[in-house]
């Protein structure tokens, strides 16, 4: 018989090694401006840009990119602005009401999308 609480451990430290996705550095923002110091400037001042205060609070626009994140799943943007949402003052029912909006949303294109495969089936 498998024994679960040995499963458990084993996935925590396969997902505390970031295996899949190393751990973001300093050492990693460096070489990323270093091999494009133009196109990192230009990027770090659009993502300044566009997380200002304007018609959307802070706020707001990172409980929309907790949602993106989630449907692109990429788990730096999901901590990142789960992080950055929590310090604005979201609250974790935003958050994952955010979240919930997102699977609403990926499932949807799913249903939609199946027109192609009806289309192609005919008749």
């Amino acid at each position: 018989m498998i024994n679960l609480c040995v499963l458990k451990n084993q996935k925590r430290n396969i997902m505390s090694k970031n295996e899949l996705f190393p751990t973001p550095t300093l050492k990693i923002n460096e070489k990323r401006a270093e091999l494009a110091p133009a196109s990192m400037d230009a990027w770090r001042n659009f993502s300044k840009t566009v997380f200002q205060d304007g018609a959307l609070s802070e706020k707001t626009k990172h409980l929309i990119a907790i949602a993106v994140a989630h449907t692109t799943q990429c788990p730096y943007c999901i901590r990142s602005h789960t992080k950055q949402a929590l310090n604005k003052g979201a609250s974790q029912e935003e958050i994952m009401e955010s979240i919930w909006v997102a699977a609403e949303m990926r499932a949807g294109a799913a249903v939609a999308h199946s027109a192609l495969a009806i289309d192609e089936m005919g008749d």
